[in-house]
């Protein structure tokens, strides 16, 4: 494909087909995942073709193996449409006991499983695609890695070329793979749309149940009003009843949540349970995400010059930014971004967990010297708790922060980063 930009995810992609027979790429519509397929796939079958879908659906019920033959690795694109094509393929991947066989895509979890014999262990590798991080988009310089901060270096070289206007353009905009080309006024207009998609009709098809649209679009208003906080369901369902005329019971906004999990719209971020010197109780709540910033946005309608003019909101969803882009990093990894909160109040904005156990502590702050000094104090306080009698030191604590020009080392040993720096 002409002017492909290099995601992440292709490294993480090759690896994967190395040692299992399919991997299956799942992440929300519009983030790449069939254009990142495409660059290593030998033959394509796209599920999703308006001339061929029906044809497709019937050869999946009745030879689903003729659909799988072609040069290798084969993409099957928005296999979910016809769930069958998982058996077919598990069966062929034990048959040929080949590595790297089939690659499949899926913008949603399928209706239904209920035609789905076996779970694809050991056939089966999975990967999450999430929209670019600023370094994919080339937003960020990437002169500070995150892997290199697990080493503990002595001292970081990096600066930003990221101002506070750009930032919030950023944010506004997301990391759209389509976007990220676009004049600056047409690109801001691609989160608008991906929500309407969302609102209009993605949000109903995922499962077959008819939603009202306004009722989807107050459901994901209050949702980004909640950005980076433990809301509960209920709160979150007090909160649409107190801003609306109309009321949305418990039960229905269950059904709004899990529809918006399923096309991996939202993504919300589970607790972290470190060993603690003290017996502390830590809130085992998950903290609210939409997979990218883009998507609060365009729900609350808003555009660069009102997160200017709203200093608090702008924070809150430029920590969900930095979080869509520590996961982007992390999954190259091999590790999980958490968030953690005990019952004094003390937090971690995001908890970096490798496979071995190694770990680093990051608090999000959108600038400023007192704010900075703030995040590195809750760092200070919480590795201080830490049992490290029975889990590894923290191997790094960073401030990753929107303004400022370099990143350094503070005395403290807590490292200060622009996002603007940071890569994987």
């Amino acid at each position: 494909m002409k002017n492909y930009r290099r995601r992440i995810a292709d490294a993480v992609l090759a690896k994967k087909l190395a040692g299992k027979g399919a991997v299956l790429i799942e992440g929300a519509k519009w983030c790449g995942k069939t254009t990142t397929a495409e660059q290593i796939a030998q033959s394509v079958l796209y599920m999703s073709d308006p001339e061929r879908v029906e044809q497709y659906l019937t050869l999946a019920d009745i030879n689903p193996q003729r659909l799988l033959q072609g040069n290798v690795p084969r993409l099957l694109d928005e296999w979910q449409i016809a769930p069958k094509l998982w058996d077919a393929v598990r069966f062929e991947v034990d048959h040929r006991d080949e590595m790297g066989q089939f690659i499949l895509t899926g913008s949603a979890v399928p209706p239904s499983m209920e035609s789905v014999r076996h779970t694809g262990t050991g056939r089966f590798a999975w990967l999450r695609m999430r929209p670019m991080s600023l370094y994919e988009s080339g937003e960020s310089n990437g002169s500070v890695s995150l892997k290199e901060l697990f080493s503990s270096p002595a001292a970081l070289s990096g600066n930003s070329e990221l101002n506070f206007d750009r930032l919030a353009f950023l944010t506004c905009r997301g990391g759209w793979p389509r976007a990220v080309s676009l004049p600056d006024d047409v690109a801001l207009e691609q989160a608008f749309d991906y929500y309407d998609a969302v609102v209009n009709t993605d949000a109903s098809r995922v499962d077959g149940v008819a939603r009202e649209p306004e009722r989807v679009k107050r459901f994901m208003r209050s949702y980004a009003r909640h950005q980076g906080t433990q809301a509960a369901n209920t709160v979150i369902c007090d909160d649409i009843k107190n801003n609306d005329v109309a009321t949305l019971d418990y039960d229905t906004l269950l059904s709004y949540l899990n529809a918006l999990k399923k096309i991996f719209v939202i993504e919300d971020m589970n607790a972290w349970n470190p060993n603690l010197r003290s017996k502390t109780a830590i809130r085992t709540s998950d903290t609210r995400y939409f997979v990218d910033p883009s998507i609060a946005t365009a729900a609350l309608g808003l555009g660069p010059a009102d997160l200017i003019s709203d200093l608090n909101t702008f924070g809150l969803l430029f920590e969900t930014m930095c979080v869509r882009d520590l996961r982007v990093f992390s999954d190259s990894m091999g590790g999980q971004v958490y968030h953690y909160r005990d019952k004094s109040g003390l937090e971690c904005d995001a908890v970096i967990h490798l496979r071995n156990g190694s770990y680093g502590l990051v608090e999000i702050k959108l600038g400023g010297d007192r704010l900075i000094s703030e995040g590195a104090e809750s760092l200070l306080a919480l590795s201080s708790k830490i049992d490290t009698g029975k889990m590894k030191s923290v191997s790094f604590m960073m401030v990753l922060t929107g303004t400022g020009d370099y990143a350094y080392r503070r005395k403290d040993r807590v490292y200060v980063v622009p996002i603007g720096c940071l890569k994987d």
